[in-house]
């Protein structure tokens, strides 16, 4: 069928729409990730309300057009700004309601990571999420949803309720454990293959204001001991405490010697949000069993201010990509590999950083849910790693992704065969199917695909394909 030209869009639309010459669409078009800067839409559609994401899908199902969401727009792969396709974005449903008795939240799409968290800090909860306020909380919520509350809670997919959503064809629905079981599953986990999620419903948990947050600094000759003991000491440590590593070029930091900025360093993001009073010995005893570092600036904070501590090394506007897998362990093969990577990063290009390997926690009351419970995967996984890049100039496109390609080849040996959908760009359709962790969930997952999007009209993703 012939592609719309759009001037047939239904006029019962009360957002707004964009096309190319419009004079505010580059500025509707502009998502956090600009590696996909020069992606030109043909259409955007920008909802004002549920009714009017009725009405765009609709008119994607009626074309059999393939359609784009965009939700709050990190999109690791650009996903949600593909060159000439249509898009139906959600970004300015904002709504949050809390109840602060029972500790539901009900979130919209475009709510960002930093508005819900603001949202239910006033009421000493949190919606365990992700680790970036601008992130937003429907791509993380529907991959998997990681961050310095998942030792303590569960990951976000394991604490979401209820979804309502538009099927493909221009349906409302409601999926949760009661309301059409088997989409609620898959929901969790699949990501925008399924349908358009107009409506979240969580769980939030006691926690802040008052935690400890902060950095601690060590020198590259100390990290293959520091790491490994990392590992150790986790596997023992109160939940409420999250260490994720960093390895990186240094930035300019407070306490760090002027000698080893731009020289490969390694950073714990740490985040302890059980009693603030037991704060200061919980970090004595991590100190202890990894030694002195070149310094410590973990102290008292607010969980607001805890997490946004990863805001200042993720900002808008630069050419974003990541490739990782999970891994069972900080072993010395592991962290020896990690190490090598390390020093040979690209040549930084433009502050806060360029190139890093960052590595994230996925244990504690994780692996206390099972894994059939959602369609996302977590058998076997302790840690995610990521190499991560954020660069300007697109002439240095090759050299920056390089750095990614490199690293994963390296720690193929080492990475598990399921994986976490979110923070990684497409690896690979052989990647995709075992993503999941089994040969049954992938194919629980088609079937549902073809269900509930037989014509793959949702396939601006991560995208898995009806069964045939």
């Amino acid at each position: 069928m012939t592609k719309p030209d759009f001037n047939n869009f239904p006029s019962s639309f009360r957002g707004s729409t964009f096309r190319p010459d419009d004079p505010d669409y580059a500025q509707v078009r502009t998502i956090w990730n600009c590696r996909t800067a020069d992606a030109t839409p043909a259409f955007i559609a920008q909802c004002a309300d549920v009714d009017d994401v009725v009405t765009a899908v609709r008119f994607a199902s009626e074309h059999n057009l393939p359609f784009a969401i965009r939700g709050g727009g990190h999109s690791m792969d650009g996903s949600s700004m593909p060159d000439g396709a249509f898009v139906v974005d959600l970004s300015l449903l904002k709504s949050i309601e809390v109840d602060p008795e029972s500790g539901k939240v009900k979130a919209e799409p475009g709510v960002l990571l930093g508005e819900i968290d603001a949202a239910t800090q006033q009421y000493g909860l949190v919606v365990p999420s992700g680790t970036v306020t601008h992130t937003g909380v429907a791509g993380l919520a529907l991959g998997g949803g990681l961050g310095f509350n998942t030792r303590r809670f569960g990951m976000t997919v394991d604490n979401m309720l209820a979804c309502d959503l538009v099927t493909v064809d221009g349906r409302k629905v409601r999926a949760s454990a009661d309301e059409n079981p088997e989409l609620f599953w898959g929901l969790r986990g699949a990501g925008h293959n399924l349908g358009v999620v107009t409506s979240f419903e969580f769980q939030a948990h006691r926690v802040g204001p008052d935690v400890y947050s902060g950095m601690i600094i060590y020198s590259l000759d100390d990290a293959e001991k520091v790491l490994t003991g990392l590992d150790a000491h986790m596997a023992a440590a109160s939940r409420a405490l999250t260490v994720d590593p960093v390895l990186l070029p240094a930035p300019p930091l407070p306490g760090l010697p002027e000698s080893l900025v731009e020289a490969p360093i390694l950073i714990l993001i740490v985040v302890y949000t059980g009693d603030p009073a037991t704060g200061e010995d919980t970090i004595a005893e991590l100190l202890a069993a990894l030694g002195t570092p070149i310094a410590n600036a973990v102290g008292p904070s607010t969980w607001l201010e805890a997490n946004s501590i990863l805001d200042s090394i993720s900002p808008h506007g630069r050419r974003n990509y990541s490739r990782g897998g999970y891994i069972a362990g900080l072993t010395q093969p592991v962290v020896a590999e990690f190490l090598e990577q390390i020093s040979q990063t690209p040549a930084p290009d433009g502050p806060p950083m360029s190139a890093a390997i960052a590595i994230q926690a996925v244990s504690g009351a994780v692996h206390e849910f099972d894994e059939d419970s959602v369609a996302f995967s977590r058998t076997g996984a302790m840690w995610l790693w990521e190499a991560l890049v954020g660069w300007d100039a697109p002439d240095r496109d090759e050299e920056f992704l390089g750095f990614t390609a490199r690293v994963l080849d390296a720690l193929k040996p080492h990475i598990l065969s399921n994986s976490y959908v979110n923070l990684t760009a497409h690896q690979g359709e052989e990647w995709l199917r075992g993503l999941y962790g089994s040969p049954e969930k992938f194919r629980r997952l088609q079937q549902l695909k073809s269900e509930w999007d037989p014509r793959n009209l949702l396939r601006f993703n991560k995208n898995i394909e009806p069964s045939r």
